[in-house]
């Protein structure tokens, strides 16, 4: 988040950019559980941002400052990792974000292995919606699911020949003999 924000907060309009506070591992050597964690304590209204499941519509997502730099700040991690990695989860008070979770390609991101499932970035790809953060953050657009589907089709028309155009395109020595008639007979 410290290079997302800097590359945000300079632009004309952005302001401040979300923040994941960092947790702190405790060591108790004398208590029955040894280990504990710690962070700063948010004041305020706690929200979901984003669900972990990519399924529930939450309006103070999409409509709220914080909600659209969330989905801005997914957009740039994915961006930024080639589709590889995404940041979900996003819960906090305002701009202070805890507890995210990270999703990776099956094979994982520079070694690093996330805490959900692959789908959130197939599910993040397909309901994306662009805002105005985005656009000042200069991102591309995500293609939709039917923008893709016209690309494959766009593709495949211009790779594969048709059927047609294969027979037009096959030399004579190549057919077989029946298709040729001697003019001698």
């Amino acid at each position: 988040t410290k290079i997302y924000a800097a590359e945000a907060e300079p632009l004309e309009g952005f302001g401040e950019a979300p923040e994941i506070i960092p947790i702190f591992l405790v060591h108790r050597p004398a208590n029955n559980i040894p280990y504990a964690t710690v962070e700063e304590e948010l004041v305020g209204e706690f929200v979901k941002y984003s669900m972990r499941d990519g399924k529930e519509v939450n309006f103070l997502r999409r409509d709220s400052e914080a909600g659209q730099k969330c989905c801005t700040f997914q957009h740039w991690v994915y961006e930024k990792t080639n589709g590889s990695l995404l940041v979900t989860d996003l819960q906090g008070v305002g701009m202070k974000l805890t507890d995210v979770g990270i999703a990776t390609l099956a094979k994982g991101y520079k070694g690093f292995k996330g805490n959900c499932s692959i789908s959130f970035i197939e599910q993040f790809r397909a309901l994306h919606q662009c805002n105005k953060y985005c656009e000042m953050m200069g991102l591309k657009a995500l293609p939709t699911a039917h923008q893709k589907q016209r690309k494959v089709a766009a593709m495949k028309s211009k790779t594969l020949p048709s059927s047609s155009a294969a027979k037009k395109t096959v030399p004579k020595k190549a057919r077989e003999p029946r298709d040729f008639i001697s003019s001698e007979h």
